[in-house]
């Protein structure tokens, strides 16, 4: 299949985990793919692997998604390397856990620069182009703790839970447009941050997940392309959990 042929996909966060599995999904079915990490060797290196399985698909930015000015710039850039986009996908995110009553305002602050400002900027960086593109999509990658909260992760839960009310904002400002701005709220996915759990952690968390399993990367990656494609025209602001059951 090649339902996003001629697509342009601008990945944040995508030199590993969820948002490399999202970009090489996109390369997949055809997308030209804007792969962006705060690394440069980590998105360099993305990309040359989705280049090397899906020849010239994908381009790396080296890039820091909570620096406003910075990703104007690189906004620019990436309009004039592929002609536009019609697709972005803010996955970019970063954990700072730790008791509220130990946590220091350094970690409140880069947890919701990268995690919420990060769309912020992102969108500012995209949203004039989205609006006169085909079939446009704003998707963001929040998380249930977002819906749920989690104790030691008060910054990260709050970031989340801030992306999910951005994003049902954005959808009711850009609906006129035909934008479609959603968000999906991954539960406990298999990715280098989960697999650095301990047994007894893995054990714990898997008793709340009625599927008794960890998701994969694929599993969002897939989501991401069912949203982004023209089958889900009609769904905007919403939230969708993949998570084994956990919130349901």
């Amino acid at each position: 299949m090649a339902r996003f042929q001629d697509k342009v996909v601008v990945v944040t966060g995508a030199g590993r985990g969820i948002g490399k599995a999202i970009a090489r999904a996109f390369a997949a079915e055809g997308a030209k793919v804007a792969v962006i990490s705060r690394s440069e060797g980590s998105c360099q290196g993305a990309a040359e692997a989705i280049n090397a399985e899906f020849p010239e698909s994908a381009k790396a930015y080296a890039l820091d998604v909570a620096d406003f000015e910075s990703v104007q710039e690189a906004g620019k850039q990436i309009l004039a390397d592929f002609g536009g986009i019609n697709i972005l996908v803010n996955n970019a995110g970063v954990t700072r856990d730790g008791l509220l009553m130990r946590m220091k305002d350094s970690d409140w602050d880069t947890v919701l620069d990268t995690n919420l400002k990060g769309a912020f900027n992102t969108v500012k960086a995209f949203q004039r182009t989205l609006m006169k593109a085909q079939d446009p999509r704003i998707i963001n990658l929040a998380s249930v703790i977002g819906l749920i909260g989690n104790a030691g992760q008060a910054n990260y839960a709050a970031s989340k839970a801030g992306l999910i009310g951005f994003t049902k904002s954005l959808a009711k400002e850009l609906a006129g447009r035909k934008v479609c701005c959603n968000a999906i709220a991954p539960g406990f996915i298999t990715t280098d941050m989960t697999s650095e759990l301990d047994e007894k952690v893995r054990e714990s968390i898997l008793t709340n997940i009625p599927l008794k399993e960890f998701g994969e990367t694929e599993d969002i990656a897939n989501l991401t392309l069912f949203l982004a494609s023209p089958e889900a025209r009609y769904i905007t602001g919403q939230v969708v959990a993949c998570d084994g059951g956990m919130t349901m």
